[in-house]
């Protein structure tokens, strides 16, 4: 599969650009199959690029059984960052545990307390930030590029995996052996907190299980996101 083969070779290429041009750089992984990839790539080549996780308290225990997968296969531990307990009972206390039902507005703003809050604190003092995003994961990515300008943080961001299929992801975990979630395997392409997620049916989009009770078009949790808009100016290759 040369094809493959040279996606794989480029995406190892940006990473080696990275690690060598926007030192200190970290990679958010949310320990889902994309971002395993990821994990492998800089770990296998030891790359001086930080991994984190956003630990938000609602992670469904098999995303957390991924770390202990990393350990044993790497030798590496992950960083986790949590969100501040003072706003989770704040939150809580004002609107419920499960208020993000409610409204795209209570949603965001749990998102916002469980992770973005603890990403601003996590990408503190980078260069530039790695997520795992791909163009087919949906309608809102479907011009995501591999670099880009992130005003939000101050920072390049930059996604390798952004013309990569489901199919390379997958193809990639099975002929290098890379750990990945259990739950991928229970009908959850997409996996974020636990109760957040479902799984989806066959020939549903592949985020289709995040937030299903809202609209396409308000999928998205703020991470990669400046006043509600998606962070899409423009490529910095460009």
């Amino acid at each position: 599969m040369p094809e493959f083969t040279n996606l794989v070779a480029a995406t190892g290429l940006t990473l080696e650009r990275i690690a060598r041009d926007f030192t200190p750089a970290v990679f958010a992984s949310s320990l889902a199959a994309e971002d395993m990839v990821l994990t492998d790539l800089i770990l296998k080549a030891r790359l001086p690029i930080g991994i984190f996780s956003l630990e938000t308290g609602r992670l469904h225990a098999a995303t957390l059984a991924v770390l202990d997968k990393i350990k044993a296969s790497y030798g590496a531990d992950i960083t986790l960052y949590r969100p501040q307990p003072e706003a989770v009972d704040a939150y809580v206390a004002q609107h419920g545990l499960n208020a993000f039902y409610d409204s795209v507005e209570l949603r965001r703003e749990c998102c916002r307390i469980r992770k973005v809050e603890p990403l601003g604190r996590a990408l503190a003092g980078n260069k530039a930030w790695i997520t795992g995003q791909r163009r087919a994961q949906s309608t809102t990515r479907a011009e995501l590029h591999v670099e880009e300008a992130d005003p939000a943080h101050g920072m390049t961001k930059f996604n390798p995996l952004a013309d990569w299929s489901e199919d390379d992801v997958w193809h990639y975990i099975r002929s290098h052996g890379v750990p990945y979630n259990a739950l991928h395997d229970q009908g959850y392409p997409s996996i974020g907190c636990q109760p957040c997620t479902r799984a989806v049916e066959p020939g549903e989009d592949v985020r289709a299980g995040r937030w299903w009770w809202e609209n396409p078009d308000s999928k998205e949790c703020g991470l990669h996101m400046v006043d509600g808009k998606l962070i899409r100016i423009k490529s910095v290759a460009a």
